[in-house]
């Protein structure tokens, strides 16, 4: 069993062995430790004690506190704590009550419990309380069980909720899946394409890792580079670059042709980017021919040659030499 395991374990038999001891807020002063008080082993309980403790001054303590209560949750009345959660009007009480049915269903506990989550996400009317409540859905398994539930979101009214959306579709794929699994990248990409949010559609793409995503995805990806806004057409040729081997050749194509009546320097730089990355020393050719079409990237496109041409086979090492060859005198 490793430590982390272990750990979750000890705290589980703690809140249900234990539940009615909570150490006072006070517990992580230096002070001589104070004595431990009774409370009712009940959600309203446990609630009492960590609305009252998260007013500590010991940031240990109150994390303490959390992780008590998302350890609990699947020892707690169900029925309780879905009623705590449905009244809760605090954000940050909200957090920690949707972060332990998220547990309820992370733990098989309740399968039902992330959607009584999700529900109040999109019928809460109060953006605050939205955002809080997505804020617990992140690095878990929502993104792939909640259906549609981020393509709404990312088209919500409140800028912050839009933004929050976006932060949980990354962390995901980051944190979650690795970058290595194609249905969670799919999602993030159906959620970036359903945007009204440019900064948000730009957000995702650039952040998540496209090299397990299908055609499909790869097609969403491509009609983004028809956007009005330069940004979202940086982000979408820069997420071309790193598609599967077998959508490799079509992104090729769709970048060289877009290369030719872009008109953006930014968009252009990353075009050029995704070109070298697509094909690595195999892209040189096309490179040099597109390296008069524009006289202010030629600096650019000659940088892009010069490291293409060393034989690296890591992209990592090609685009460090490539900034240290545009840095040297």
């Amino acid at each position: 069993m490793t430590r982390s395991s272990f750990a979750a374990r000890a705290l589980g038999l703690l809140s249900l062995t234990l539940c009615p001891i909570l150490p006072s807020p006070a517990l992580a002063s230096p002070d001589p430790a104070p004595a431990l008080r009774a409370e009712t082993c009940s959600v309203e309980g446990l609630m009492d004690s960590i609305r009252r403790g998260l007013g500590s001054k010991s940031e240990a303590y109150k994390k303490y506190l959390r992780t008590l209560l998302r350890e609990s949750a699947v020892t707690l009345p169900d029925a309780e704590l879905r009623a705590a959660f449905e009244r809760e009007t605090d954000p940050v009480m909200l957090e920690h009550l949707a972060a332990a049915l998220v547990a309820r269903t992370e733990r098989e506990a309740d399968s039902d419990a992330l959607g009584v989550v999700a529900k109040r996400i999109l019928e809460e009317r109060d953006p605050a309380l939205r955002v809080a409540s997505l804020r617990a859905l992140r690095r878990t398994s929502a993104i792939e069980n909640t259906g549609d539930l981020y393509e709404r979101l990312v088209r919500d009214a409140s800028p912050e909720v839009r933004q929050e959306a976006a932060t949980n579709l990354i962390e995901d794929n980051l944190h979650v899946y690795s970058g290595h699994h194609g249905p969670a990248a799919d999602l993030a990409v159906s959620a970036a394409a359903a945007s009204s949010d440019p900064k948000v559609a730009s957000r995702i793409l650039d952040s998540i890792s496209t090299e397990h995503i299908s055609a499909e995805s790869a097609d969403r990806i491509k009609s983004l580079l028809r956007s009005d806004d330069a940004a979202v057409r940086a982000a979408a040729a820069n997420a071309l670059g790193g598609v599967p081997a077998e959508q490799m050749a079509g992104a090729r194509e769709t970048l060289l042709a877009m290369y030719r009546d872009e008109r953006d320097s930014g968009v252009r730089k990353m075009l050029l980017q995704s070109i070298a990355q697509l094909g690595f020393a195999a892209a040189i050719p096309d490179l040099q021919r597109l390296r008069g079409m524009d006289p202010a990237l030629t600096p650019e496109v000659d940088a892009w040659i010069r490291a293409l041409g060393m034989g690296l086979q890591e992209w990592s090492l090609l685009l460090r030499e490539k900034q240290r060859l545009q840095q040297a005198p």
